[in-house]
């Protein structure tokens, strides 16, 4: 079943996210605080039997520089025992049509990597094309003292 995520899915959203992001400070709490007082963010969740196997993440972009929100999906992940089901397509349409209806979203990007053609040929056969852009990022510190700073992991 595709579904939206609820709070009783953090403990299982957490050990998929890890499986994908890798081990982080992000705790079940964090997921059910994001889950309950984040109204930028849907989490769609693909369910077999009582386990969630697959998640979608996606965040919704307000700016004055633009007319209108954008939606990037941020996540998209299926357990890798459960790939080749076309759940991670069915999770995508599914926050496609709920961002569309809740939020008038007609535009939607998301980023993928170079390397990942399974991913990149989901995405042509929903639709999305590729951008001539390029992406940058910078790692700061976080300082949780005056002697202490960790540096965030990507």
């Amino acid at each position: 079943m595709i579904r939206l995520a609820t709070e009783k899915d953090a403990e299982q959203l957490l050990l998929l996210n890890e499986a994908f992001n890798g081990k982080g400070l992000t705790t079940p709490d964090d997921i059910k605080q994001s889950l309950s007082q984040n109204p930028r963010e849907v989490v769609v969740v693909a369910e077999e039997g009582e386990d969630v196997v697959g998640f979608v993440c996606v965040q919704i972009k307000s700016s004055f520089c633009y007319q209108d929100d954008l939606a990037e999906i941020t996540e998209v992940f299926v357990a890798p025992e459960y790939r080749r089901r076309k759940l991670a397509g069915k999770m995508l349409a599914y926050a496609e049509e709920y961002c569309m209806r809740q939020y008038q979203i007609h535009e939607f990007a998301l980023l993928t990597g170079r390397d990942n053609h399974a991913a990149q040929a989901l995405y042509r056969s929903r639709g999305y094309r590729e951008e001539d852009e390029m992406f940058m990022t910078k790692i700061v510190p976080l300082f949780l003292s005056k002697k202490s700073v960790i540096y965030r992991q990507n």
